[in-house]
């Protein structure tokens, strides 16, 4: 199999190791939030369960829903903080979608406009032959 993420063991999930964690937003039972320690934006945070799971649909609902209530939380404070003009909200769910830390995560960009020439279609960009429809 193609997928590199495999290479990566429990111990050294940065997600998983204390010792690698971004600044913390938030910490709630089952998941918590930090600045993603490599920003595409202003802000960017990433929500992540505190179980370590690789694919987002094997997360239980009620850690599912963490971490949906916890992005809500999170994205109050980049209101606060940053006043973005809109967010691009993400899961980069396996090696196919991008996904290289293999630990479930949610990625929370605040958008400022102007930050890209043309966002039009947003998350089709994934597939940039798609984006324009």
């Amino acid at each position: 199999m193609n997928d590199v993420t495999k290479s990566f063991s429990l111990q050294e999930c940065p997600f998983c190791s204390l010792n690698n964690h971004g600044e913390l937003i938030i910490n709630v039972k089952n998941a918590y939030a930090i600045y993603d320690k490599f920003p595409v934006n202003q802000g960017h945070a990433l929500i992540i369960p505190k179980r370590h799971v690789r694919d987002y649909f094997e997360l239980s609902f009620e850690e599912q829903m963490a971490c949906w209530d916890l992005t809500n939380k999170v994205k109050i404070i980049l209101d606060q903080k940053y006043q973005p003009d809109g967010y691009t909200i993400g899961i980069n769910n396996l090696f196919a979608a991008g996904q290289t830390i293999p630990h479930v995560h949610v990625h929370l960009i605040p958008r400022f406009l102007g930050d890209v020439e043309h966002p039009y279609g947003g998350v089709r960009g994934v597939i940039p032959d798609k984006k324009e429809y």
